[in-house]
């Protein structure tokens, strides 16, 4: 038996399978993973990150796209024009890297050793 996305509601949308749920789980942890906050961020929620004091700003970050998440799925459910899914799971993915960071920042682990944002070589 295969588990397929169920139609419901006006606008044919639907709940996903429990398979497809792992696949979409699957594809936010590879990106995060691939995640890069100086050029992901700025696209995202119009904010530069400048390391000032890592804890405060990742919880600022966080709250920021807590915020544009919650937006973005009004705006799925609503069926409006203006969604975007791509959009949608890269803020997905920034809030979960973003998570992992403020976790590691605060015990002091991988991420807090990272170089700071600021340090980074720009890309060609």
């Amino acid at each position: 038996m295969t588990e397929t996305i169920m139609p419901a509601g006006p606008h044919g949308t639907g709940r996903l399978e429990p398979a497809a749920r792992r696949v979409v789980a699957i594809a936010a942890r590879a990106g995060a993973a691939r995640y890069d906050r100086m050029r992901h961020l700025p696209g995202l929620i119009r904010f530069v990150p400048e390391d000032k004091d890592p804890v405060a700003e990742t919880e600022r970050i966080l709250a920021l796209l807590a915020r544009a998440l919650r937006a973005e799925r009004n705006r799925a459910r609503a069926g409006h024009w203006t969604y975007d899914l791509n959009r949608h799971i890269a803020l997905h993915q920034a809030q979960r890297a973003e998570a992992e960071r403020l976790s590691a920042l605060r015990a002091g682990g991988p991420a807090a050793a990272r170089e700071p944002c600021a340090a980074r070589p720009e890309r060609p």
